[in-house]
């Protein structure tokens, strides 16, 4: 069946700079906001554009996330002529590889596409926190008759050189493209969201397959051939909230945003809602002499002790005379009695026994503060201590974050 437009999720990332949390678990599908997860931004946005053809590339660990996707009702992407499909790798009569690079893992499934004839294929990232029309974007494709429109945004001067930086002309057509630039041109951030015309991109992935110096990359080799054959190529401005959660401490920014609304991050606004697989839990419990301030939490979570500034997932327990404060726990977390939390982000089912103490403020540390954190079932004995800027693995070993 032909469709218009094909979405095409890129969501096999190893998350090797979120360390710990995704040790056994592909990026976006760690837990984000309480009660969702990151993928549920992307395919949010698909359903609430109209796109209901969604391919998810997956590769590393994507057994929680194929899991979590399954059919796809939770987006409303389970439809008999469209829905959400899993894209792993697979081998092929010539044989298979794993994804060599984001422009690979698209030639990789152009079969897929091409099964629905699109005009339009949009590539997506999954590990991205944003609300974006995507409709916007393939109707500035169509009007100027470009081969690729790549969403960007205005970034601070000071961070330009940390994103691909485009430069465009007086009617936003991109004119020059730079990987991290030293001395950026421009402060026009691509987004790493990109609509291209099908027919044209399908035969850029095959001569860059074909390149053996190719890195397979979008970014370094596929948007670079297209501008030096002199492309035309539309830029299509952003200036809503979006964040790249690729690191622990734009995750905690993120969560501790979606407690501001004037960050521009409302996840209540039912004109575009963010869906989400629902948790099978009973409703929270707040005991009498809890108190839960500027926060967010979730069903089957029973808390009795103090909650301020935190977004916690399901399932969690903060016992009385426990204090949790500007910290992410996830679900299943449990904090005994006494126990102090602060600036934290805690994995999967940690047990933080009684007493100890987690994480600092910052003003308490002037010379050495940072984000703390503990992965998936970490487990802390009574009175233990776990001081600001460390990071300790499942089983309570320390580990750096260089």
């Amino acid at each position: 069946m032909k469709k218009e437009c094909v979405a095409m999720l890129l969501a096999g990332g190893q998350g090797s700079r979120l360390y710990v949390l995704t040790g056994d678990m592909a990026k976006p599908a760690v837990p984000f906001g309480g009660k969702y997860r990151i993928i549920d931004f992307p395919l949010s946005n698909c359903t609430n554009s109209g796109i209901d053809t969604v391919g998810v590339l997956t590769q590393y660990r994507p057994l929680e996330l194929n899991s979590y996707i399954g059919s796809g009702q939770p987006w409303d992407l389970d439809g008999s002529t469209g829905g959400v499909h899993i894209l792993p790798p697979y081998q092929g009569s010539d044989g298979g590889t794993w994804y060599k690079g984001t422009a690979n893992a698209i030639y990789q499934n152009k079969g897929f596409v091409d099964m629905y004839d699109p005009d339009y294929v949009i590539i997506l990232s999954g590990d991205h926190i944003y609300k974006m029309d995507y409709a916007g974007m393939i109707a500035r494709h169509k009007e100027t008759e470009a081969a690729c429109t790549i969403s960007v945004m205005e970034v601070p001067w000071d961070e330009a050189s940390r994103f691909g930086i485009m430069s465009v002309n007086e009617q936003d057509m991109i004119t020059e493209f730079a990987e991290k630039p030293k001395e950026p041109k421009s402060n026009l951030a691509s987004m790493g969201i990109y609509v291209f015309s099908w027919p044209v991109l399908r035969q850029y992935l095959v001569d860059d397959e074909n390149n053996p110096n190719s890195e397979n990359d979008f970014g370094k080799n596929v948007i670079p051939a297209m501008l030096n054959n002199q492309e035309k190529m539309a830029a299509y401005r952003f200036d809503g909230y979006w964040k790249d959660v690729g690191t622990l401490e734009s995750l905690w920014d993120a969560n501790m945003d979606m407690l501001s609304p004037e960050s521009g991050l409302d996840l209540h606004d039912k004109s575009w809602p963010i869906y989400a697989r629902s948790v099978n839990a009973a409703a929270a419990y707040l005991g009498p002499r809890s108190t839960v301030t500027h926060s967010a939490f979730n069903r089957g979570s029973d808390l009795e002790g103090v909650v301020e500034n935190s977004v916690l997932s399901p399932n969690v327990d903060v016992a009385e005379g426990a204090r949790v404060s500007y910290s992410v726990l996830l679900p299943g977390v449990k904090i005994a009695a006494g126990a102090v939390v602060e600036y934290a982000i805690l994995g999967e089912d940690c047990r933080i026994g009684p007493g100890c103490h987690v994480g600092g403020k910052p003003e308490d540390y002037p010379d050495g503060w940072g984000l703390t954190v503990l992965g998936p079932q970490c487990e802390l004995s009574e009175g233990m201590n776990v001081a600001p800027g460390k990071m300790l693995d499942s089983n309570g070993k320390e580990v750096s974050k260089k």
